[in-house]
């Protein structure tokens, strides 16, 4: 079975390969600290060997789960925030397909039922619009609600959950509702845990050992994709799998966690600030935004860390496009790359070819995307932008595995690596307290 890919030669102009590779002891050593548990943060790795450690039966009786909500429900409500929805989201807008809605996976003409159900997320902002049009939408609707917190009291979400489950036990009854309900969250203690055994609601954990942006791959992100219709036993193979090719016992040569991280900060050593995380398939859109959180909330903490951004080309090109092309260079792109698409679509001819195109009649549509994508490193590392590009052989569910738990890896190592602690997140507490104290909270 193939595997992603790792090119960083349209990055050695502002660092040299000499230069990067001589920071595999290094990286290499950060590795060996990830799998000893002897670094900071060593009591949030259990997201490391979990693909390679989730049971048959744990991934059944996830999938036993989401087919009952599949059955009986037109819309699922999936309630988190952060790493409690990112990692899901990301999964299925780059599997599902773009018109179908979320949960609405195949592409052949289907039953109506056998479409169902919709997947939709609340508890990730505090938009009174946003609620309010949610819960018009699910009116008259038979919908369920899988709610992920490991606290239960985070507001956001604690917030969305209140609303909908009263909407939901005014519709259904409150005997009704329990079937309907799912709780992701701490194993022992906390509101949602002391809700859930009061009411009786099916529960997942949330691993203490994992952190909230590491955990797609527990039942936080396992659940709404098997909701959505999505193979997770696939996504976990290619997890396991890039495990395995990313293990310390790995050559440097050979493993791309290492290298990419090694590469990432000897930029940030030579003045590049900003990584930019670009795509030319729209459907890696989330993916980004699960990789923003991933490694901004990983790497920004002492005034250290590379910002992270992102940018879906071709659409990006003619807005950031400029900035990217002539702006400050304190910038680097790693580029997504899909090598196979999963349709065909030929350019047609036209007798009066007045917007010019017929030099491309018969060529897919593929190709012209590929030759942009071409163009457009070009451009920019002539630009002064440094470019690595990584490839997926095929946008499905286990290169999509290998692709998480790649940026999960090297996130790890790349952190170790600047000498931050990749696992903790204090700076996020700063605006909760003064938003408490603001809305009066004791």
């Amino acid at each position: 079975m193939k595997t992603i890919g790792l090119n960083i030669e349209k990055a050695l102009g502002a660092v040299t390969k000499e230069q990067v590779y001589a920071q595999a002891a290094k990286a290499k050593a950060a590795n060996q600290t990830l799998e000893n548990g002897t670094g900071k943060g060593n009591d949030f790795l259990g997201w490391l060997h979990l693909p390679s450690a989730i049971q048959a039966a744990e991934l059944a009786d996830i999938q036993k789960t989401a087919d009952k909500f599949r059955a009986n429900c037109e819309v699922v409500v999936v309630v988190g925030i952060g790493g409690s929805y990112l990692g899901a989201k990301a999964v299925m807008e780059a599997i599902g397909g773009t018109f179908d809605h979320y949960g609405r996976c195949g592409t052949d003409p289907q039953p109506a039922a056998k479409k169902q159900p919709v997947v939709v997320f609340a508890g990730h902002n505090i938009s009174e619009d946003y609620l309010y049009e949610l819960q018009a939408f699910l009116k008259g609707k038979s919908f369920g609600i899988v709610n992920i917190s490991k606290s239960g009291t985070t507001t956001e979400p604690a917030l969305a959950f209140r609303l909908l489950k009263k909407q939901l036990e005014d519709a259904v009854g409150k005997g009704q509702a329990l079937t309907r309900i799912v709780a992701i969250t701490d194993k022992a203690r906390g509101a949602l845990r002391t809700l859930a055994t009061k009411e009786g609601y099916k529960t997942y954990v949330i691993p203490d050992d994992v952190g909230g942006r590491f955990s797609v791959l527990t039942p936080v992100g396992l659940l709404p994709i098997a909701i959505a219709g999505i193979d997770i036993k696939q996504l976990v193979q290619g997890a396991a799998d890039m495990e395995k090719a990313t293990a310390s016992t790995v050559a440097f040569d050979d493993n791309i966690s290492e290298i990419y991280a090694a590469t990432r900060n000897e930029l940030y050593k030579s003045g590049k600030k900003i990584e930019i995380l670009a795509n030319f398939t729209p459907k890696l859109h989330y993916v980004s935004e699960w990789w923003k959180q991933l490694y901004g909330e990983s790497e920004g903490k002492e005034h250290k860390g590379i910002f992270t951004a992102s940018v879906d080309f071709t659409t990006d090109l003619h807005s950031m496009g400029q900035w990217i092309q002539d702006g400050e260079r304190s910038i680097f792109e790693t580029v997504l790359s899909v090598d196979q698409v999963k349709h065909s679509v030929t350019v047609p001819s036209d007798s009066d070819n007045l917007d010019g195109l017929n030099y491309l009649s018969g060529k897919h549509v593929d190709f012209v995307n590929k030759q942009a994508e071409l163009g457009t490193q070009m451009a920019h590392v002539d630009g002064g932008v440094p470019n690595l590009k990584i490839t997926l052989p095929k946008l499905n569910e286990y290169y999509l595995g290998q692709l998480l738990y790649f940026f999960e890896r090297a996130c790890g190592i790349s952190g170790y690596l600047l000498g931050v602690n990749p696992f903790d997140q204090p700076g996020v507490e700063a605006y909760k307290k003064n938003m408490f104290s603001l809305l009066g909270k004791k």
